[in-house]
């Protein structure tokens, strides 16, 4: 079995249905991204069922690849860390602040994790927990042009000392999040992931929120009761969910999340069913 000190790459590559070669190249990158954004969902459920939210290599592996389920930012980009690194590439985890319906003189915390791949001496990004944004490939880093992925157009601007992460959803360019290349070491990740997941005024306190890509260019999300399958702009199904039945249904039918009957998350009022 293939395994380093600090990740189990077979039972990995067994999670998202990766064969290819194990080589630091660029085609491993983009299979690699694309494949986990295709198969491992965003999820912050555990936050809304009180749960921690670990971070080490062990937890990180039990969760996402032997217990089939989900994570947001820390943990899938944090697992990603380990799988990249393990197979060779020099890997820089990088810090950001979520600008998604965000104006640009606001302030949002700095509270997301994404990777910088260094590739023949060229950076790339590479992100799988930007929830129904998710790259599906890797990006260059300094390239201000339009970049194709297997879903939308992403682009990376300079523009006052900050680099801003855009997405063109068929409406026109709209930014993702802002970064200056600062790096994120654990000691920082581990005190955003304790801000993000215990803070009540944290917005995954607030919310629930699962999403998870399509091989064919669509996306699935669920934000608290609404779920949408959409392509780019375009709206393809949306429904509202009406009952903690329905609710498990769609966690388990389209995104492969299975938890006990009963199950109820968070407290008695949440603007989800419960």
């Amino acid at each position: 079995m293939s395994t380093s000190p600090t990740i189990d790459l077979d039972a990995y590559f067994a999670r998202i249905g990766y064969v290819g070669p194990r080589s630091a190249t660029l085609d491993t990158l983009h299979a690699i991204t694309g494949l986990h954004a295709t198969t491992i969902p965003f999820e912050n459920l555990d936050i809304l069922l009180n749960r921690p939210i670990r971070l080490d290599p062990d937890s990180l592996q039990q969760k996402l690849i032997f217990d089939h389920r989900g994570g947001y930012c820390f943990e899938q980009n944090g697992l990603l860390l380990l799988v990249l690194t393990a197979l060779g590439f020099q890997v820089t985890p990088l810090s950001a602040r979520v600008r998604l319906q965000q104006a640009r003189d606001d302030i949002p915390p700095r509270t997301h994790l994404f990777l910088q791949v260094d590739v023949d001496g060229e950076p790339w990004l590479t992100d799988v927990g930007i929830g129904a944004l998710s790259l599906t490939a890797a990006i260059q880093r300094h390239h201000a042009a339009g970049q194709l992925t297997p879903h939308e157009p992403r682009r990376i601007l300079h523009e006052d000392g900050r680099f801003f992460h855009q997405a063109d959803l068929g409406e026109g360019w709209v930014d993702v999040y802002e970064f200056t290349g600062e790096a994120m070491p654990l000691v920082d990740r581990e005190l955003a992931n304790w801000w993000t997941s215990t803070n009540p005024g944290s917005r995954f306190r607030q919310n629930l929120a699962v999403a998870r890509a399509e091989p064919d260019g669509r996306r699935k999300s669920l934000r608290n009761g609404e779920y949408t399958l959409r392509r780019g702009a375009e709206v393809l199904e949306q429904r509202t969910i009406v009952s903690a039945e329905e609710l498990h249904e769609t966690l388990a039918r389209h995104f492969g999340l299975r938890f006990p009957a009963g199950t109820r998350f968070g407290p008695p009022g949440s603007p989800w069913p419960a």
